[in-house]
């Protein structure tokens, strides 16, 4: 599958770009309480996809690096992970790029995570930003948007989505044979934040 690794690149460093967009140090007060980390289980989907890469001690320390001082996060660590349909990445992948901590602003968080997916190299914005609430989110906003990157001549399609809570927030991607070549306005974002409320309860643990 053309272009599903600089793909999984681009995604990685959107939360590079999240952090770095977070603000300069102030006061250390008024933050949440710690009560949930991110995970990189061994499969995601109800066992449907397999970590094919956990990338949360190399990408991801960039993320803890540079979050650093920030007004609005204290982050703990970072949990990135790169998974295979059912072993076979031609079949498909998903990439989740995630970080835990607490969070004053899950909101602009959230928000600042899309710019910043949006804003990778050779990625263009297809569909502009838009809130889901899935059955079952419990008030959780999940924003997703539409992606084409353009990778050795080829255009793919790439729906992303994002959640921010108090305590964690990643952008999952995923790529399919089916969305590669879908135009853009046909991207069922619906089901895009569904995938991404359950890899979210797959992947939030409670410190205990």
């Amino acid at each position: 599958m053309i272009g599903i690794v600089g793909g999984a690149v681009a995604l990685i460093l959107a939360i590079v770009a999240v952090i770095a967009m977070l603000g300069s140090a102030a006061k250390n007060t008024g933050f949440p309480e710690a009560r949930f980390t991110l995970s990189v289980p061994k499969t995601l989907l109800n066992g449907r996809y397999e970590l094919a890469q956990d990338l949360s001690g190399s990408a991801g320390q960039k993320v803890v690096d540079e979050a650093d001082g920030s007004w609005d996060a204290k982050v703990d660590g970072a949990a990135v992970g790169q998974y295979t349909l059912a072993g076979d990445a031609s079949a498909g992948q998903i990439v989740v790029s995630g970080m835990y901590g607490r969070f004053k602003e899950p909101d602009l968080s959230r928000n600042n995570m899309m710019k910043g997916a949006g804003e990778g190299e050779g990625a263009e914005v297809a569909v502009a930003p838009e809130d889901f609430h899935p059955d079952g989110s419990d008030g959780i906003t999940v924003t997703c948007e539409v992606l084409t990157k353009t990778q050795l001549g080829r255009e793919m399609t790439v729906p992303v989505c994002a959640w921010t809570d108090a305590n964690t927030g990643a952008s999952v991607g995923q790529i399919t044979t089916a969305t590669m070549t879908q135009d853009p306005s046909e991207v069922d974002l619906d089901k895009a934040a569904a995938t991404t409320l359950q890899v979210r309860s797959e992947m939030r643990k409670a410190i205990e």
